[in-house]
């Protein structure tokens, strides 16, 4: 009896549609530009939707894996890092997606987003950058620029901006990149890089907050933007030039991949995950009952 030819699974960005519920974000919020591109990507990419995590901060970006058929975790404000963390260090086969906002990752989170960096896991972090809290009347984020004032904010801004960027390359990030919302796919190309790389993956995006935040529109960054790629002479695995083109912002704002770099992963060099993940390691003779008790 010849072989049976084992087709393999096709995925579609369909694929991992909700049927049950759609995102209730406002009508032209930029998440919208993202949620299609992360789908974009996961067929791209060919992930079966049982092998993809999507561990969420707080805030209506972080409302995204209520919308995306895969597993998802949804934790307190600015701790999204450490559960992925927690994910992928039990399971190194998922495949992790970080989705925040830029308050969450850059403000309450900014020391987990400092150590994730030089830590270097495998896993990509989304994050979502429109200068505001959005769920929360528009208070300004740690990205807001100087002199930025909102409804619920009224006094304007005095601390300079958060470069995250910047500090994400300092920090030893491995792939550091920036997107738009208005570009999806262009942000489809960066997403699919970014896991595509063996390391801790920053993807910083340009999300207009079209209730809250007036200044960084549409209009705004299609007049700015300008994609790296398109400049044969820029070199992603110089440093120092990828740290100084995360200083350019004003007239001319860049998009696309600024630094990429070949590193050991954390888990290469952690003896306890090492050689066998911790969910195939036997725990059959392991007994905590007494540990147990002495809680009693």
């Amino acid at each position: 009896m010849p072989d049976q030819v084992v087709q393999k699974a096709t995925f579609s960005p369909a694929t991992y549609d909700v049927a049950e519920a759609k995102p209730n974000w406002c009508p032209g919020c930029g998440d919208f530009g993202i949620w299609v591109a992360v789908k974009m990507a996961l067929a791209q990419l060919q992930l079966p939707p049982h092998e993809v995590v999507l561990v969420a901060d707080i805030g209506c970006s972080s409302k995204m894996p209520y919308w995306v058929k895969s597993y998802g975790f949804q934790g307190l404000h600015g701790r999204a890092v450490p559960l992925a963390t927690g994910v992928k260090l039990a399971n190194q086969k998922l495949n992790i997606f970080i989705i925040a906002g830029d308050g969450g990752a850059y403000g309450e989170g900014g020391n987990h987003f400092l150590h994730a960096c030089r830590r270097n896991l495998d896993m990509v972090y989304i994050i979502h950058d429109n200068g505001v809290y959005g769920l929360t009347t528009g208070q300004v984020a740690p990205t807001a620029e100087h002199g930025f004032k909102t409804k619920s904010s009224p006094e304007p801004v005095i601390e300079v901006p958060f470069n995250p960027l910047a500090i994400a390359i300092s920090a030893g990030a491995t792939y550091v990149a920036r997107g738009f919302a208005g570009d999806v796919k262009h942000l489809v190309s960066i997403l699919t890089s970014a896991h595509q790389h063996r390391g801790f993956a920053v993807v910083d995006v340009l999300q207009p907050c079209v209730t809250y935040n007036h200044l960084n529109t549409y209009q705004y960054y299609f007049q700015r933007t300008y994609k790296l790629d398109e400049d044969t002479s820029y070199n992603v695995g110089d440093k120092v030039a990828a740290f100084q083109k995360a200083q350019e912002w004003g007239e001319k704002i860049p998009i696309g991949l600024f630094y990429k770099a070949d590193r050991s992963l954390y888990t290469d060099e952690l003896p306890q995950v090492k050689d066998v993940q911790l969910a195939h390691q036997d725990r059959s003779n392991i007994d905590i009952s007494s540990f147990l008790k002495s809680f009693a």
